[in-house]
């Protein structure tokens, strides 16, 4: 274990009327369009939130932080130049588990903390994840949207459908990445009657008992789908390409909705319009917002969502009151969740 010591929380004086520190939450819209509250942020200091910040205008960020004692952030970058520039600042919290827009190590060498939210939508992703496959098994959106165009009501027989339907007993899938949110859709696949396979790096008791555990290889060939829940690492990165593809099952269904550069976007399309994978559904894209030359907004039978999985009302509320948490448990000189 890792303890890292921050000097500023020494200062016994400041912690005292921590009430009276600027707190700066740069980019809140996403996190709380409304139907939250920030109270809890309220009650730790004076708050400014602004809904969005521009992410290019380096010079707009470090306005905005200007004066601010405690900084909370989603995804509006904090370079090493902009946490220089922030003399005050003792204090950054990530609004996400992810924290890679933040350069950790300038805040490190400035002695400010940095705080993400490790777990707090696990229920939710996984549930999406499910809800991607269950989309592509019975296309529900599509077949609504012809009902009510008027096709069912002049439709010769007594139903209709555009896509293959399909049932997912006995079929097989293989999950990358088999922690929290990983066994979670393991359970619910479980559920549907799916044989689970799991790779991770680290094995567990509990991934055991919904999973069996085999090699990466083992699941590209093995699996009727493949469901992705591994963080971006160097060894994951560009993992689902033209290569581990060629080492699946003709007509494999492949999820995303962990990290969009897991996948080199192109080599699926190609797999996609090919038909060698029969579907794949994402809800993360290499860069986001997604760009109009992305090949998967081309590919055939490719469902996109705009990275959605962890906002539902219930999973937003969870990461409001961590983020708090976070920063309280700061003020009071036992950081948590600090990775830097």
């Amino acid at each position: 274990m890792i303890i890292i010591q921050f000097s500023c929380l020494d200062n016994l004086k400041w912690r005292r009327h921590h009430l009276s520190m600027k707190i700066v939450i740069l980019d809140g819209y996403t996190e709380n369009p409304g139907d939250l509250s920030w109270e809890g942020f309220e009650k730790l200091g004076e708050l400014t939130v602004y809904d969005r910040t521009p992410l290019d205008n380096e010079a707009e960020i470090i306005r905005r932080m200007a004066g601010a004692e405690a900084v909370i952030t989603n995804k509006t970058p904090l370079s090493a130049k902009t946490i220089e520039s922030c003399e005050k600042l003792k204090y950054i919290g990530v609004l996400a588990t992810g924290y890679n827009v933040v350069d950790c190590r300038a805040a490190r060498e400035k002695g400010v903390p940095v705080t993400n939210i490790p777990a707090y939508g696990t229920e939710a992703v996984g549930q999406f994840a499910i809800a991607l496959l269950l989309e592509i098994c019975h296309r529900i959106g599509h077949h609504d949207r012809a009902v009510h165009e008027g096709r069912w009501e002049k439709c010769e027989d007594f139903c209709f459908w555009d896509f293959p339907l399909m049932e997912l007993a006995g079929k097989t899938m293989g999950i990358i990445g088999f922690g929290r949110i990983g066994q979670t859709t393991g359970r619910i696949a479980k559920a549907l009657g799916m044989e689970v396979l799991a790779y991770d790096e680290t094995e567990s008791t509990a991934g055991a008992e919904i999973a069996a555990y085999v090699s990466r290889e083992d699941i590209f060939a093995r699996s009727d789908v493949i469901s992705l829940h591994c963080p971006l690492f160097t060894s994951t990165e560009g993992m689902i390409n033209r290569s581990s593809i060629a080492k699946m099952k003709d007509g494999v269904i492949i999820i995303n909705n962990s990290r969009g550069q897991l996948i080199v976007e192109q080599d699926l399309a190609d797999a996609l319009n090919s038909g060698k994978v029969y579907a794949a559904a994402v809800d993360v894209v290499s860069a986001e917002p997604i760009k109009s030359d992305n090949p998967l907004l081309k590919a055939k039978n490719c469902i996109i969502t705009p990275h959605i999985s962890w906002a539902p009302r219930e999973s937003r509320s969870r990461l409001m009151d961590i983020a708090v948490n976070n920063l309280k448990a700061f003020i009071e000189g036992k950081p948590v969740n600090v990775v830097n």
